[in-house]
């Protein structure tokens, strides 16, 4: 399942939607996503989990590229 995480790279800063920014990951749980990405030191705010329909749409984003687990 893919899932889009929306962060913030400052950890410790309260999240400002203007610098939010996001990035998609291939993975079977959003645990699994959060365990992957806490060496990072980002603040994520929410993973989402993208179904066939919202997933056809980020995939028409020229910013659209899946990292793996």
């Amino acid at each position: 399942m893919i899932f889009k995480v929306l962060y913030q790279d400052i950890p410790n800063e309260v999240p400002v939607r203007e610098r939010t920014k996001s990035l998609y990951y291939e993975a079977k749980t959003e645990r699994q996503v959060r365990t992957a990405l806490s060496d990072r030191k980002l603040n994520i705010e929410f993973v989402q989990p993208l179904d066939e329909a919202h997933l056809a749409y980020e995939k028409e984003s020229e910013k659209f590229v899946v990292e793996n687990a």
